[in-house]
């Protein structure tokens, strides 16, 4: 695996300390397109959350590395062979991650998405599985 360059690292901290914690609290309710990867890390046990931009699927959801491989919620999610997703403000589990062809990939976002991702010749997407039921976390407090 490739080693990530310290620019990026650096580009990824800084949005990691600001858009990605409006972006979660977003996700969490359900409004915009972001959803989440909840996961834990592979060293620390630490449970983590990434604002991600997911399309639905028969088998799950489709995510597009748009950093790469080599981020870590995906290095995390890969190493436990699942995770959890917010989205449209519901819990669901993932029971693997698996590669996911290209134009498939691209075409579960939809117009007009699926033609900036064509142009920007996005290749690297990902089947996280699920059987869609969203998790019953039972009654929340203040219900």
């Amino acid at each position: 695996m490739a080693a990530m360059s310290r620019s990026k690292r650096g580009y990824l901290s800084v949005l990691n300390n600001s858009l990605n914690r409006l972006t979660r609290r977003l996700a969490r309710r359900g409004v915009g397109p972001f959803s989440l990867v909840r996961n834990v890390g592979r060293k620390s046990g630490t449970v983590y959350e990434t604002p991600v931009i997911l399309a639905r699927v028969p088998e799950g959801f489709v995510a597009e590395l748009t950093y790469g491989p080599d981020v870590q919620w995906y290095r995390n999610i890969v190493a436990a062979g699942r995770c959890e997703v917010v989205f449209r403000g519901k819990d669901y589990v993932v029971t693997a991650i698996e590669p996911y062809p290209v134009e498939p990939g691209r075409a579960a976002f939809g117009f007009p998405a699926s033609a900036l991702l064509r142009m920007l010749r996005r290749k690297e997407f990902r089947l996280l599985r699920s059987d869609l039921q969203p998790i019953d976390r039972g009654p929340t407090s203040g219900s």
